[in-house]
């Protein structure tokens, strides 16, 4: 079982890794529009909106399995954390089931639909000129949703596992806040002064 969570999250950390260079493209496009807007007269380009926005829907769909994967979702943990590991693995699996796959399982389903529809009338952006394309884009509305789906699979299986030994799966390590690091080993950041 512990090879199928660390494929899992495997493949949500590489996804969100990946869809980590849109934060790149977006700054690029961002600091390419206002170049052209402000230093060369008012000269705006018309396909700059719509990159924006698409780099920035698929940053936040495919970023989605990734904070999932590394347990770095917001949630109001006042009481949650002063709870016994299995009291919060019990509490993390009914709410999976209850309530993330319901609503992951709509975002599959109709992102599907969503997605169909668009590929099929080659659906393009009304939103500028350009008339770019955006079908591409509502392709990853399923596929974030089919990530998140095996995630939770995932998550489920930590829950179980938690439940049995009272005790939590580590995760696979990526990036992690300072903060963390410090609270963990003081010693291994240094600090200049």
């Amino acid at each position: 079982m512990n090879k199928i969570v660390y494929a899992i999250e495997s493949l949500s950390i590489w996804v969100g890794r990946a869809f980590g260079w849109c934060i790149l493209i977006l700054t690029l496009a961002v600091t390419y529009e206002v170049f052209m807007r402000y230093g060369l007269n008012p000269k705006p380009t018309v396909w700059a909106f719509d990159m924006m926005i698409q780099m920035y829907g698929a940053l936040f769909l495919m970023a989605g399995p990734y904070a999932l994967a590394q347990d770095a979702h917001v949630r109001g943990d006042v009481l949650y954390r002063l709870f016994p590991v299995r009291m919060q693995a019990f509490i993390d699996f009914v709410l999976y089931l209850l309530f993330f796959f319901p609503g992951m399982l709509a975002l599959f389903w109709y992102g599907a639909e969503i997605a169909s529809d668009s590929w099929r009338y080659k659906e393009v952006s009304w939103n500028s000129p350009a008339r770019i394309q955006i079908y591409f884009f509502k392709t990853l509305i399923p596929l974030a949703g089919f990530l998140l789906i095996l995630q939770g699979f995932a998550e489920l299986i930590r829950c179980w596992k938690a439940l049995r030994t009272g005790v939590w799966m580590p995760r696979l390590d990526d990036v992690r806040e300072t903060e963390d690091a410090l609270i963990e080993d003081p010693a291994k950041i240094k600090v200049e002064q």
